[in-house]
């Protein structure tokens, strides 16, 4: 165990170095620095439940006390839950704001010095180098309960070298919005959205039946993904396998191809600000879009707006890229039982209720999915369905090459009429050459 927590500290130490070596001088030193703003839940007094979740044998340390880590926007559910887990199990919470995407750098600089929290939360796109690095407890007092209880894909996501580590919390995936007053019922198929085109795009009046960011490969996933793509082999894990050029992807974009014909817009021109503008003055009649974007779109089409699956391609239900937040346990943390049942508590079924009501959030709990809040909500229920059919974005290190060659063969495709097949070759021989290059 001294062996293990030494090769961790070594590796960390090496991680945090390259990473303070290779980090710009300017913002990183503010993400070194939580916010100061922090809340801290009193243990209550004559509290002793000390029984763990679905009856494991599990109990916190004798005098445990828990930093969390949360970003700001999620802030007021973690409150909650952290105030619910003190009543409970008599474990004083104490939040402190740091934003999600941070939270790997900022615990491997802070987590071998005993100063980072001892619960975390990020996407998991970021758990290759975490895992890596030693940064994380695996998750194996709750392992069963957790893979019983989530999504499929939320596992796959949080499993990195077939080691489950996090506690899935909340899944983010994209759908189909549309303006009901101009399209009445939402498209089943792509090609019921190119027969819509035909009648609504005119380019003049600069009008469109569809537009989505059309370069960007993470919307254009369904295009390589639901007819056979991939990006990389072994449910996203094997670096040498690359399915982007593969038949199965080259024919999905066939169908990518085919709405050009009514989206007669450079990739360029296309971005999240121009397209939310043009959707909410009824320019654009149908958008591929997240979550995040649901509140400005109510508050600008009201009962107009709808949300939809992705339509099918090639007669397949469309597979969209999905990010699964979770929360991990910190190795280094001084109280790992605690830890570890402050995060199976903060993702169950019930919390991940509390965080949809507090932030809009879809579950990945299986029964929470099914509850009649989320089936109830027309545009939670819309991406909740969607994610059913979603694939988590890889999260082994190599992730990081992929993006920049096949963002630069999207807008061959689509602006230069470059072929599907040559452009994902190249894109692909690219990737290669980058995952050789980082692993001499």
């Amino acid at each position: 165990m001294k062996m293990k927590k030494v090769m961790a500290l070594v590796a960390t130490l090496t991680m945090a170095f390259s990473i303070t070596a290779c980090g710009s001088s300017g913002s990183k030193a503010e993400e070194q620095t939580p916010s100061t703003t922090t809340t801290e839940t009193a243990a209550t007094d004559g509290q002793s439940d000390n029984t763990a979740a679905s009856g494991d044998s599990l109990q916190p340390e004798e005098g445990a006390s828990l930093v969390v880590w949360e970003s700001k926007e999620e802030r007021s559910f973690t409150d909650e839950i952290a105030k619910q887990f003190t009543e409970k199990y008599n474990v004083p919470v104490k939040i402190e704001e740091v934003a999600a995407t941070d939270q790997v750098t900022k615990l491997s600089q802070d987590g071998p010095s005993g100063l980072a929290a001892d619960i975390v939360m990020f996407p998991h796109d970021n758990l290759g180098r975490a895992a890596a690095a030693g940064l994380l407890l695996a998750n194996d007092a709750f392992k069963d309960e957790t893979v019983k209880n989530n999504t499929e894909a939320s596992i796959q996501g949080v499993t990195y070298d077939g080691v489950l580590y996090g506690y899935p919390r909340a899944a983010e995936t994209y759908a189909l919005y549309y303006n009901k007053s101009l399209v009445k019922e939402a498209p089943k198929t792509f090609d019921d959205v190119i027969a819509f085109g035909k009648t609504f795009t005119d380019k003049a009046k600069k009008k469109y039946g569809i537009m989505w960011e059309t370069g960007n490969m993470y919307f254009n996933y369904p295009f390589i993904a639901t007819t056979g793509g991939y990006i990389f082999g072994k449910d996203g894990t094997d670096k040498d396998d690359i399915g982007l050029n593969s038949e199965g992807a080259v024919e999905g974009l066939k169908t990518y191809v085919q709405l050009k014909e009514i989206l007669p817009v450079k990739s360029g021109d296309i971005s999240p600000d121009i397209k939310r503008s043009l959707f909410n003055a009824g320019d654009v009649a149908m958008d591929i879009n997240g979550p995040w974007e649901l509140a400005g779109y109510k508050q600008a089409l009201g009962d107009s707006l709808g949300v939809a699956p992705i339509p099918t391609i090639g007669g397949k239900a469309a597979i969209s890229f999905s990010g699964i937040k979770a929360w991990y346990v910190n190795s280094f943390t001084q109280y790992p039982n605690a830890a570890q049942l402050f995060a199976n508590f903060a993702s169950s079924k019930d919390a991940q209720l509390l965080l949809n009501t507090k932030v809009g959030s879809i579950p990945t709990n299986k029964e929470a999915l099914e509850s009649d809040q989320i089936k109830n909500d027309p545009y939670i229920s819309a991406f909740a369905e969607q994610t059913k059919n979603s694939q988590p974005m890889p999260s082994i290190p190599e992730m990081g090459n992929v993006w920049s060659p096949v963002n630069a063969a999207l807008p061959e495709i689509w602006d230069n009429n470059a072929d599907p097949k040559a452009a994902m070759d190249k894109a692909a021989q690219q990737i290669k050459d980058l995952n050789n290059g980082a692993t001499k």
